[in-house]
């Protein structure tokens, strides 16, 4: 099969590679998936680069996201499952071989059905982005009629986070850094949108809540944000977060936020509890179902991966990176 590989960090273009590998047999428990899509995460890039830990296998297939069809089954595996379209998620966390490929072997919860009205690219979106987005806003229960605040409304989790904290009833303020940006953040469904480089976050928030604040923030970069969060949020608030770029290691106000009873929860997708991981399948699949989730994805062929993973490792594609596979 092809696939795209590395065998040591560092930059795309130094150290990605492509070419033929063994295609692999489904053991027991797993199915193999032909992947039709393979969704590139910032969380992807920065493996292969080597700022989340070392090599922990001698070559590695990158992406944990994709999407194709289930066409061999091992033992235990129900036989009504071959054919079926699905999405795939946590496929390179903990293991050599991710979505980079033609062909991949997983265990079957790691595969789940694919609603038909969703095409594989969309699918190769509901991993990373749309799991996280998922725990970040429901991990402190139902937000039915509560003020959420979304960080970086236009990036790949908050653009998921501002539909489906929607779709749970809440009112949604997201924070952007562009007129585009802007755009990207209404059409989600956000209600309003804070431009935190020309306006001030704190005093606009304010005004929109008549000076109560967020119940709940999904932060993008709880270091960098914490003094404002900490200014914005309710009594009792939960501060979401699932990266901490702008200060990986932040000195917490410990008093300040003790006596705010805030809550802090810290999002990896990879460890989520099984019962949550479950609720975030079911409530996604039932959005996709329902047309309820919008995509904005941009696709890349396999053999230009290393553009691919380097527009990711910009910053700066407002769209979800996808690698299409033949």
């Amino acid at each position: 099969m092809r696939a795209a590989w590395y065998e040591a960090c560092g930059p795309a273009r130094d150290v990605l590679q492509l070419g033929e590998m063994p295609t692999p047999s489904a053991g027991p428990g797993e199915v193999r998936v032909r992947l039709h899509a393979s969704g590139i995460n910032p969380y992807d890039v920065k493996v292969r680069e080597g700022l989340r830990q070392k090599m922990a296998f001698p070559r590695i297939v990158p992406h944990c996201d994709g999407a194709g069809e289930i066409d061999a089954i091992g033992d235990g595996v129900p036989e009504a499952r071959l054919g079926e379209r699905v999405w795939v998620f946590n496929a390179q966390w903990q293991r050599a071989q991710g979505t980079a490929a033609e062909w991949i072997v997983l265990p079957q919860a790691l595969a789940v059905p694919l609603p038909e009205n969703t095409s594989f690219m969309e699918g190769a979106c509901l991993g990373i982005p749309a799991m996280t987005a998922h725990r970040a806003v429901f991990s402190d229960g139902l937000v039915t009629g509560s003020t959420i605040l979304v960080t970086g409304g236009a990036g790949g989790v908050g653009f998921y986070a501002i539909q489906l904290a929607k779709w749970g009833g809440a009112r949604v303020i997201a924070t952007i850094s562009s007129d585009a940006k802007a755009k990207i953040a209404t059409a989600a469904g956000a209600d309003h949108v804070i431009n935190y480089r020309t306006e001030n976050v704190v005093e606009r928030l304010a005004a929109l809540t008549d000076g109560w604040g967020a119940d709940r923030i999904v932060d993008v970069d709880f270091g960098a944000n914490l003094k404002t969060s900490g200014r914005v949020l309710k009594e009792n608030g939960v501060i979401a977060t699932y990266a901490s770029m702008g200060d990986p290691e932040p000195k917490l106000p410990f008093y300040p936020l003790m006596f705010g009873n805030v809550n802090l929860r810290l999002v990896a997708v990879f460890a989520i509890p099984y019962g949550a991981r479950l609720k975030a399948i079911a409530d996604i699949t039932r959005c996709c179902q329902e047309g309820i989730l919008k995509h904005r994805t941009k696709g890349f062929p396999l053999d230009r991966i290393v553009e691919a993973q380097e527009a990711v490792e910009s910053g700066q594609e407002v769209d979800r990176v996808i690698l299409e596979i033949a």
